[in-house]
């Protein structure tokens, strides 16, 4: 199984609430950085779209631990959970020096873009995140 991917996330004037704090939606959009970044280094998302298939997400769960501010520096690792025949998980946590902020879940599926149909997990995604 692969280790999994990490990245510095930057946080923007935009990402920050009236509060100061990150807004709950970055992290959102952090967990398709994270995705795509997972993806690349097995089947890259341009590739796929070339051959028909796209990535489709079905569920996100997010808690959040301790708020995060603009002076952080937010570090993000997403790993592959698990494989089924057809659906992934994946698992993400975000942290700062250390200290976990918020963890997260994913769940998708691939699907042939033509077709609207789910389709099994490509053999370049076993091959790279499997058991």
């Amino acid at each position: 199984m692969s280790d999994g991917y990490e990245q510095i996330l930057p946080i923007r004037t935009y990402d920050i609430d009236f509060a100061g704090i990150v807004s709950n939606i970055a992290f959102v959009r952090w967990l398709e950085d994270l995705r795509l970044g997972l993806m690349e280094g097995a089947y890259p998302l341009r590739e796929a779209l070339a051959e028909d298939v796209a990535p489709i997400l079905l569920s996100t769960a997010i808690r959040y631990r301790r708020p995060v501010t603009i002076y952080d520096v937010l570090l993000g690792r997403m790993r592959v959970k698990a494989l089924g025949r057809v659906r992934w998980r994946l698992a993400a946590e975000f942290s700062v020096a250390g200290a976990v902020h918020a963890e997260a879940e994913q769940e998708g599926l691939f699907m042939r873009l033509s077709t609207r149909r789910p389709i099994p997990i490509p053999e370049r995604i076993r091959g790279r995140h499997g058991r």
